[in-house]
């Protein structure tokens, strides 16, 4: 009988959650909290296409919609600037080529129109004002996006509670890890459940549960 087929990381990473995946890398990877969801129960999992941004210049955003393929997800490094690096035009152009998603430390805008259109995005901050197109820093180069280095290639999960960034070459490591403590984690609540304590469940030790 010939050896199952490994699942593809993406399938695997997109049946966790951003937590579980922070936690198994070691408590690593998690993007500044302050880049938040547009819409909410969205989960999106996928390859990182990068970008970097001068402020107010959305160039390079333009240029990774064309770099990026079906499935990835872009992360924009916009050093925390709130403007309108994406909107309604880019998010048609990027979910015609089958992009999973947005991550930008930056602002977006037309989130009324991303959220009909069913494009997520994940942005430091919202805001109205126009970009110019003359600059392009750097297209699918690791940058530094959230405060976490970002490589082209990288895998990312993004949902509810924000991103984590997993290296390429760590993927099957933290995979691994995630799941065993999926699994742990829905054992301890079957647990819970029947009567036991988060102490007894956790084996929180030298703290008395009465506190």
């Amino acid at each position: 009988m010939a050896a199952p087929t490994p699942r593809d990381p993406v399938a695997r990473l997109a049946d966790l959650d951003a937590a579980t995946v922070h936690e198994a890398a070691g408590r690593t990877g998690d993007l500044d909290p302050g880049i938040r969801p547009i819409q909410s129960g969205v989960t999106v999992a996928g390859r990182a296409v990068t970008a970097a941004c001068h402020p107010g210049d959305n160039l390079a955003v333009h240029r990774a919609v064309l770099a990026a393929g079906p499935g990835d997800v872009l992360v924009v490094a916009a050093g925390g600037h709130l403007a309108g690096y994406w909107g309604e035009i880019l998010a048609v152009a990027a979910q015609h080529r089958g992009v999973a998603g947005l991550v930008i430390d930056g602002g977006c805008r037309d989130t009324a129109a991303l959220r009909r259109m069913g494009f997520p995005v994940w942005s430091a901050g919202v805001s109205v004002h126009g970009t110019v197109k003359k600059t392009a820093q750097c297209v699918n180069e690791p940058v530094v996006a959230g405060g976490v280095p970002v490589a082209p290639g990288d895998y990312v999960l993004a949902d509810d509670d924000g991103v984590v960034v997993v290296p390429a070459g760590r993927v099957g490591a933290v995979l691994d890890a995630a799941e065993s403590r999926r699994d742990r984690e829905e054992a301890g609540f079957a647990r819970l459940r029947e009567g036991a304590t988060t102490f007894e469940v956790l084996g929180i030790e030298g703290v008395s549960a009465r506190g």
